[in-house]
């Protein structure tokens, strides 16, 4: 077995070890990831605090405390990609190593943005250099937001200090209010910080823009018809399926949601 010489490490600022997360849906991954790191004790004192199989999981972990994550890209539910985006959000987000099965070809985006990566399967030796080079989440911000995306599978909400995840599939409506966005569910309602230029183009058409304010669920429309304003002019309105609420059409939407809503009742 190699040795290698014990180096400044991400604890080196303070007595205790790094508190260390595994996250791989896949378990001989996370068992092959636990020994390596074990065998790098000397080198790189740690705990591994959490082991998990799934991006939500990781997140929930992160918020009890911990200094990296070992973050495998390709997981159900929650890719590891979101799961770093929704990471962003916390006060203190530990320093983040993807984990990925990519062909070398597609980590151009990984190297260009400086992102540090392991390759599956994972060598000791990579392992101990990406965590001795480990940067803090909050330095790499800009570079993640960069990598690769899709639709997002949730969307997360800071609130009294807790990281809340709103599953996409559950939203109803966005209403955007100076700078900030209400997200409607069944349940209640959330604030979050985002754009809702980018939410359109990030879902697609899932979401329907019935104005420069409001971004509703397509799926769920369930009328289209005029009605009048507090100062009596005639305007369209659309309401969705299960709620009482009627959400105005702007003039320049009209054309679109009327088509929508004519193939809904057709």
């Amino acid at each position: 077995m190699n040795s290698f010489p014990t180096t400044p490490s991400i604890a080196s600022h303070n007595t205790r070890p790094s508190r260390i997360i595994i996250a791989d849906d896949e378990p001989p991954a996370r068992r092959r990831l636990f020994d390596l790191l074990d065998e790098l004790q000397p080198a790189f004192p740690h705990a591994v605090v959490a082991e998990v199989d799934n991006g939500k999981a990781a997140l929930e972990a992160a918020q009890h405390g911990a200094d990296v994550l070992l973050l495998d890209i390709n997981m159900p539910g929650m890719d590891g990609l979101e799961t770093a985006r929704h990471l962003l959000k916390m006060e203190s987000p530990p320093s983040v190593i993807f984990i990925t099965a990519y062909e070398q070809h597609a980590l151009e985006a990984f190297e260009v943005q400086a992102v540090d990566y392991l390759l599956k399967p994972v060598r000791r030796e990579r392992l101990l250099a990406a965590l001795q080079r480990a940067k803090p989440l909050e330095a790499l911000a800009a570079a993640v937001e960069a990598l690769p995306r899709g639709a997002r599978r949730f969307f997360s909400v800071s609130e009294r200090g807790r990281l809340l995840l709103v599953p996409s599939d559950d939203v109803l409506y966005f209403r955007a209010e100076q700078k900030y966005i209400t997200v409607v569910t069944a349940e209640r309602e959330y604030l979050i910080e985002d754009s809702l230029t980018r939410i359109d183009e990030e879902f697609g058409g899932r979401f329907l823009r019935l104005h420069r304010n409001c971004l509703a669920r397509a799926d769920l429309i369930e009328s289209f018809e005029r009605d009048a304003d507090a100062d009596g002019e005639a305007q369209w309105i659309v309401t969705l399926r299960g709620r009482a609420e009627r959400l105005p059409v702007s003039r320049r939407q009209h054309a679109q949601v009327r088509g929508l809503a004519k193939r809904v009742r057709d």
